[in-house]
């Protein structure tokens, strides 16, 4: 069966950069990199890596749920992280936290800047929805 399902959560940036935040191909979504916006699109909290984590996680689980998937469903992971050496610790508690006993591949990148001021991670993954949820 392949089937190509593209998700929007609804903000303008999504309109204004030219992407869909997740495309189902087949068994297969890839998800963008999500990142810390309310929904009305504006990025918060700034400067605060613990809560952009809790509020990424928030947006990747609406992205699922669209979908019918869950976390125990995502193989692989790109987490984008300024200053990743100071919060190397927070990332993995939240990682933990997020995914429990489950652990899809990760990579780590630290990166001196992200797009929106002040915005400190962006996570994308892909989700496998042959796995049980």
């Amino acid at each position: 069966m392949t089937t190509t399902d593209v998700y929007d959560h609804g903000i303008p940036a999504e309109e204004h950069f030219g992407y869909a935040q997740a495309i189902r191909s087949g068994d297969l979504i890839h998800v963008s990199g999500q990142l810390a916006f309310d929904d009305a699109g504006d990025f918060r909290p700034e400067d605060d890596f613990a809560a952009q984590l809790k509020r990424t996680h928030v947006n990747i689980d609406k992205v699922l749920a669209h979908y019918g998937a869950t976390r125990n469903q995502i193989i692989s992971q790109t987490v984008y992280a300024v200053d990743l050496i100071r919060n190397a610790g927070a990332a993995a508690e939240a990682n933990r936290a997020y995914f429990g006993a489950h652990r899809p591949v990760t990579t780590a990148l630290g990166v001196t800047e992200l797009t929106f001021p002040g915005q400190l991670v962006e996570i994308s993954c892909v989700v496998d929805t042959r796995l049980p949820a």
